[in-house]
């Protein structure tokens, strides 16, 4: 039980690493990758299974897992990672939102729907009112207990 990426598929498939993102990055790719497995783990699937089986699903598990680490790396650590800030003057405000919400690692419904982990969204309807089944001959005047 590896992990899905190396440090060489971070760096081909995103950026080169600096020096002292390089441990950070391995650490999370182990990470990452037993996150995808106990992902797997919750639909009743075996990750390790599915990779070894076929090499496109080993490229896909490889990018996700490369799109993941990637994205944590991105996050800052020195201060709170902010997508948007609003301030004002005289009235003093203040306002924004984080990019992640509570921080650490997440990892997004496209992901694991890439990997076949994620349920697809089901529909139905169904009836509230119990209304006696309609004649189809009720508006000719041929229908009989409408």
């Amino acid at each position: 039980m590896g992990n899905f990426a190396k440090i060489e598929d971070l760096e081909l498939l995103w950026r080169s690493l600096k020096f002292d993102e390089r441990a950070r990055a391995e650490a999370l790719l182990e990470v990452v990758s037993n996150s995808l497995r106990v992902e797997a783990e919750k639909v009743g699937k075996d990750l390790d299974d599915m990779v070894a089986e076929s090499v496109s699903f080993a490229s896909v598990a490889k990018s996700v897992t490369v799109d993941i680490v990637a994205r944590t790396l991105m996050t800052s650590t020195d201060h709170e990672p902010m997508t948007q800030v609003s301030e004002s003057a005289l009235g003093y405000s203040f306002s924004g939102s984080y990019l992640v919400p509570g921080g650490g690692l997440f990892i997004k419904d496209t992901e694991l729907k890439r990997l076949g982990l994620k349920k697809k969204q089901r529909y139905g309807a169904i009836e509230i009112y119990d209304l006696p089944k309609r004649n189809p001959c009720h508006f000719s005047g041929q229908g009989g207990n409408w």
